[in-house]
């Protein structure tokens, strides 16, 4: 998971504005991939992701400042997020993947430096 942007609440947050964290997965024999964690309470079909070919899935995210645990859910397989920087263990023997959304002026000026590595 990336974050991008700060962007409006969708309404799940109480009004705090939240940023859009860049999901992406592969994945190349699901028919079907979701993301689920503490910030959809567990339930995958709340959040499907979008497969855009050779394998790949997209969601994008808006989440307030905070920490998430989350699982990819691959054709009912629960699955650790291969490229998450963090993970703790979860109660069913495997591990939880880990997100924090930084508050408001940490993440500007991470994504500024992100985009100067990109060199957008």
């Amino acid at each position: 998971m990336t974050n991008n942007k700060k962007h409006k609440s969708n309404g799940h947050n109480h009004g705090a504005a939240g940023q859009v964290v860049h999901v992406q997965f592969s994945h190349p024999a699901a028919s079907a991939v979701a993301i689920a964690g503490t910030f959809n309470d567990w339930q995958p079909e709340h959040t499907p992701m979008v497969a855009v070919g050779e394998g790949r899935w997209l969601k994008d995210l808006v989440l307030p400042p905070g920490t998430y645990e989350y699982l990819f859910v691959a054709d009912g397989k629960w699955l650790a997020d291969p490229l998450a920087a963090h993970a703790v263990p979860n109660p069913f023997g495997g591990v939880n993947s880990v997100i924090t959304v930084p508050k408001d002026r940490e993440a500007n000026g991470r994504r500024n430096r992100r985009r100067h590595r990109a060199g957008l």
